[in-house]
């Protein structure tokens, strides 16, 4: 397996990966949450294992941040709060599994083979359409009336976002917590700012505005996917 392992700590983080590799399981590491997220959105993983108290985008906000992208590699959390409450709201953050500091090596590569076990999820469709417009998230392709559109990886995962939700309205709350990790000041104009440049490519020159402002909430993409 492909395995994601986020800890601050580093002998923690030693030790879990040193142990996975030496079980034949292919490891990245990350020592921050923003460094996790990023890589658990850039890259393809079988497992996410991952702390809950890290710096730079908790673990909690990591996996909600994951799933809120589409993101369904299954993930088990790493944490010394190990009452019912604690475990509850990790799994209702969208953690698969949950596992107490301090721990036997031997217990998380069981509960990691487990989680391999499951059966694969549905897959998801090549291609997202919405109006004229067409994004191939494998390939990283836009096009819009047949015709390419250039993006950067940051415009391209805002534009996924939208279009996976096209129809609903997006507060820029939403979309901070989703694509810049949670540790944003709200009043932050950088959404506005990724959606005014997007907007210059999705929309300008075209008949139809796909983008649309929602005056005080947020932004809506016109259409169904």
């Amino acid at each position: 397996m492909k395995v994601l392992v986020v800890e601050d700590d580093p002998r923690t983080r030693a030790f879990v990966a040193g142990g996975l590799r030496e079980h034949g399981h292919t490891v990245d590491e990350a020592e921050s949450g923003s460094a996790g997220l990023e890589l658990a959105l850039l890259e393809k993983y079988d497992a996410l294992i991952v702390d809950r108290m890290l710096p730079h985008c908790a673990g909690l906000d990591l996996v909600r941040a994951a799933r809120a992208q589409g993101i369904e590699t299954p993930c088990i959390l790493l944490t010394a709060m190990g009452a019912v409450e604690d475990r509850v709201e990790g799994l209702n953050a969208g953690a698969d599994d949950y596992l107490v500091k301090p721990f036997a090596f031997s217990e998380l590569l069981a509960r990691l083979n487990a989680l391999g076990r499951r059966p694969p999820l549905a897959p998801q469709p090549d291609s997202l359409r919405v109006g004229d417009l067409e994004m191939d998230p494998a390939a990283h392709r836009v096009t819009r009336a047949g015709k390419a559109i250039e993006l950067t990886s940051h415009e391209f995962r805002l534009l996924e976002y939208l279009v996976r939700r096209a129809g609903q309205v997006v507060t820029r709350t939403m979309l901070l917590e989703a694509l810049w990790g949670f540790h944003f000041d709200p009043r932050t104009n950088i959404v506005d700012a990724h959606i005014s440049r997007l907007r210059a490519k999705v929309d300008r020159g075209f008949d139809t505005e796909l983008i649309r402002t929602v005056r005080g909430v947020g932004y809506a993409i016109r259409g169904t996917p």
